[in-house]
């Protein structure tokens, strides 16, 4: 069990320093991934930016995850789900529209102006506080995959044993550096797990891009 997020990122940090990697560049899926993404960033002395992702919720129960979607838009919907749930009904076109509009207020408050960085023939490590159904990260790995990166690698702090086929063949490398066998949900695994709020995020990805950014308004 990890302490808290920073204590998460660290281990993270020390295990990827292991690994030599060239020139990474970091990112971070908000808004749990980028505290533990920052000690990573900071122990590697490298650049931290975020991709985001949004899960797509299933009409009756928005917290299962049927799908998700990253920069591109364009929505992922697991197989298995597909099977009971019907991907074309108005319901879920509704949660899909409504995504889109979150994950824009997120990329345009989170990067206030900013590009996303160079992906093409780059070491990227992609990193979260756990992965649970992994939809959100295989969104995200599915639209960077799309940009020609050198490696890909998907890194978190905690996560199940058997990873989902989807995610798999994003990534390169899945590094998780703790499978119980009786995994759950990720905040079981950290003794404390707060909220991240959009203020954390940007106050982190201050630090990285502070003559980049301009006067932004949290929603």
């Amino acid at each position: 069990m990890f302490k808290d997020r920073q204590e998460a990122g660290q281990k993270l940090a020390h295990f990827l320093a292991t690994r030599r990697y060239v020139d990474p560049l970091i990112l971070a899926l908000p808004r749990g991934g980028v505290p533990v993404a920052h000690e990573v960033a900071k122990f590697l002395n490298t650049s931290l930016d975020v991709v985001v992702s949004r899960k797509i919720g299933a009409p009756m129960d928005v917290e299962y995850g049927i799908g998700a979607m990253s920069e591109d838009e364009m929505p992922l919907f697991n197989p298995i789900s597909a099977r009971f749930f019907d991907i074309q009904s108005s319901q879920i076109q509704e949660i899909v529209e409504e995504e889109v509009q979150e994950l824009r207020r997120r990329v345009s408050l989170y990067r206030s102006g900013r590009i996303l960085p160079a992906i093409k023939n780059r070491n990227v490590i992609l990193i979260d506080d756990g992965l649970a159904t992994g939809v959100t990260a295989t969104a995200a790995g599915k639209f960077l995959r799309s940009q020609n990166p050198l490696s890909l690698t998907l890194a978190v702090p905690v996560g199940p044993q058997i990873t989902d086929t989807m995610l798999r063949e994003q990534f390169d490398e899945i590094i998780c550096l703790h499978r119980p066998p009786n995994f759950s949900s990720v905040s079981l695994w950290y003794r404390e797990f707060p909220q991240v709020a959009d203020e954390e995020v940007m106050r982190t990805l201050r630090l990285y891009h502070p003559t980049d950014w301009i006067s932004v308004q949290v929603f």
